[in-house]
């Protein structure tokens, strides 16, 4: 029997970072018409804490699900459940355009989440399928610059759709469906037979309990370091600098979201040639010292100026990570894998409003103060990954250069 072997390129990259976009619009696209929702079903009992948790519900299931989603993706194959959760995930995102109960919508969210939780694990772990080397940190960086660029456009989309009305930014979910389209004509299911042999690992049926736990801790603390100030940005500015026009803060909002994916390029132009440790210490040094100094930045401009450095930390912090959990990752578990990262990334989400809230009660309430101790734990991160690079040996640079150099010459002959 002939095996046929593909290769991808370009456009597999982009069909492929499309997805990652879903997880974005499950949140940003209904932030302009909550205010709509909460006079709609202001006669439901708990209203003020179940419009919130509908908005929220499909991050906590990527968070919750994100293991499972990986035995599906690895059982069922990559492609298929990426997309069939698309197309499953336009019509339950749709579905509040007709509902009129809270209740039923919460529920519909509830799927919604589910569907996310398999498109971000199936789309990403495509990608450490379909590439390899440097190949591969560039599209699975190229993943955090979308999603914040995304974020920008969904955001404006949702204000324009709810001025129709506030049903109207569930309808923007049914752009999943070309997603789908556009996989089903330009995509393949992948192959263990198509891995690099540099990367074919003999006991790929164990999963790497040792090599995976850690990453998927260290990204608990990163995913909350990562959503702090995306999430508070707007109340430090308010509370603290008297910006309070809605217009001014979406551009703050914007400036956070363009300072990430300029933290991805930086990434791949400069840091992504690095041995890990030297990643860490970067993105986590960028953190603390941002977080430390937004405590004692008199101006609003000068906070601006520490909001951006912290940004493009995050931005550098989560390919690093993702980079360095799919390279530990055999074919046949990559999917599991992948979900138990993602499991510890999006639990920084909720993690990060909790943490903020219980500092500031410690710190009588001041946000910055609060801040400010997420910046002294950065800068012990960046001390211990600082310890790790000179104490351990950098044992992923020679599969680094293996990779990439085998890389660069399996193309030069298909050329």
């Amino acid at each position: 029997m002939n095996v046929v072997k593909h290769r991808a390129g370009p456009l597999q990259g982009v069909l492929l970072l499309l997805p990652i976009t879903m997880a974005v619009m499950g949140l940003v696209v209904l932030v302009p018409v909550l205010p709509g929702m909460m006079a709609q079903f202001h006669d439901v009992p708990g209203v003020e804490y179940l419009v919130p948790l509908m908005l929220t519900l499909p991050a906590l299931c990527v968070a919750a699900l994100g293991p499972f989603a990986g035995i599906v993706v690895d059982s069922f194959g990559r492609r298929r459940t990426c997309i069939g959760a698309l197309v499953v995930y336009a019509i339950v995102g749709m579905l509040p355009i007709i509902l009129n109960s809270l209740t039923a919508i919460i529920a519909s969210r509830f799927v919604l989440g589910a569907m996310e939780a398999l498109i971000v694990t199936s789309s990403t772990t495509l990608i450490g399928d379909y590439f390899h080397g440097r190949e591969r940190e560039k599209w699975l960086a190229n993943q955090t610059a979308v999603a914040s660029i995304a974020s920008i456009f969904l955001a404006l989309l949702g204000g324009a759709l709810g001025n129709l009305s506030w049903r109207g930014p569930f309808a923007a979910y049914g752009v999943s469906i070309l997603f789908a389209v556009a996989l089903m004509l330009w995509t393949w299911e992948p192959q263990k037979s198509e891995e690099p042999s540099n990367e074919a690992v003999s006991s790929a049926a164990r999963f790497p309990w040792g090599a995976i736990m850690p990453i998927a801790l260290l990204a608990v603390f990163g995913g909350v370091m990562f959503f702090t100030m995306q999430i508070q940005v707007s109340n430090v500015l308010s509370e603290y600098y008297g910006i309070r026009s809605p217009s001014q803060l979406g551009l703050y909002t914007g400036l956070a979201g363009l300072s990430v994916a300029g933290g991805t390029l930086l990434y791949r132009q400069f840091t992504a040639r690095l041995v890990v440790a030297t990643q860490l210490l970067i993105a986590f040094a960028l953190l603390g010292v941002s977080y430390v100094e937004m405590n004692h930045a008199p101006t609003s401009t000068l906070f601006t100026v520490w909001l951006i450095a912290n940004q493009i930390g995050s931005g550098m912090l989560l390919p690093a990570l993702v980079v360095w959990a799919m390279g530990r990752l055999p074919f046949e578990v990559r999917g599991r894998g992948t979900g138990l990262f993602m499991t510890g990334w999006w639990l920084g989400q909720p993690l990060s409003t909790q943490a903020v809230a219980l500092l500031r009660g410690q710190m009588n309430g001041s946000l910055p103060e609060a801040l400010q101790i997420f910046g002294i734990l950065c800068l012990v991160a960046a001390a211990i990954a600082l310890v790790s690079g000179s104490v351990c040996p950098p044992h992923r640079a020679p599969v680094r250069r293996e990779s990439i150099f085998s890389k660069g010459r399996h193309n030069r002959k298909s050329h």
